[in-house]
């Protein structure tokens, strides 16, 4: 596995103009934290009596990988991931539908990220951008 120094040169590397940078330091924790929101809305399971939502797989999963980066991103996304989840939570409260929400958002900052590229000049492929997904706020937070 790659080491965060790595990470974090890489994503850099189509992250150098103003535009695109400002644009993803909000897009970036904006589409983690409604992956967090997508995964939240598919229903739960009924297992022998307990119910088993997803989104805590999805977040042990993405919080093992962080703690392999270090323990300061493991918990600067552990932070990120109980807000994410603090907002998820005030969204259900309010009968949001939070898949629709989710879908949304995570479209306009999808459109924003592209329009970014296109300002920069580069476009990740398809495999980079999946990895980005998790390094995204990892940059964010660990740079600012």
């Amino acid at each position: 596995m790659k080491k965060l120094t790595e990470w974090l040169n890489e994503y850099s590397e189509s992250h150098q103009n103003r535009v695109n940078k400002r644009i993803h330091r909000i897009t970036a924790p904006g589409v983690f934290v409604m992956l967090v929101g997508l995964v939240w809305s598919i229903p739960p399971l009924e297992v022998i009596g307990f119910t088993v939502h997803w989104v805590w797989f999805f977040v042990a999963g993405v919080l093992v990988f962080y703690s392999k980066l270090s323990l300061t991103v493991l918990i600067m996304m552990l932070g990120l991931t109980l807000a994410a989840s603090a907002f998820i939570w005030s969204l259900h409260i309010l009968q949001v539908s939070i898949f629709h929400f989710s879908l949304g958002c995570l479209l306009l900052f999808w459109l924003a990220q592209f329009i970014g590229y296109k300002v920069e000049g580069v476009m990740p492929s398809l495999k980079q951008r999946l990895e980005f997904v998790l390094i995204g706020p990892v940059w964010f937070l660990y740079k600012n």
